[in-house]
């Protein structure tokens, strides 16, 4: 048996591997969740935080320090309020502080 090995694009991949497909949907819709809520974030906090993932009806947000995470805590209710008017169903915003 012959095989014949050729690249293909990671968009490609994804469109033809339904587990690659779903992880691609993930991550784009982690991304469009930080960009609703930036506007309520401050902006000295943005930099400091990433979209991380999503597990049903939670969302992780990755934060670089333990003080940005303290203030993400006081306004995660916001922030959660803001996403489900946007038609999200997030019940809970994880934070994760990268070292």
């Amino acid at each position: 048996m012959s095989r014949r090995h050729y690249a293909v694009s990671l968009q490609q991949a994804s469109q033809e591997s339904p587990t690659l497909a779903r992880l691609t949907a993930l991550t784009r819709e982690s991304s469009e969740r930080l960009k609703a809520i930036e506007t309520l974030i401050p902006a000295g906090l943005r930099a400091t935080i990433q979209a991380g993932p999503i597990d049903g009806d939670s969302w992780c947000l990755l934060v670089r320090s333990n003080s940005a995470a303290a203030k993400l805590r006081q306004l995660a209710p916001a922030l959660q309020a803001h996403l489900r008017s946007r038609g999200w169903e997030v019940n809970a915003i994880r934070l994760k502080v990268q070292t």
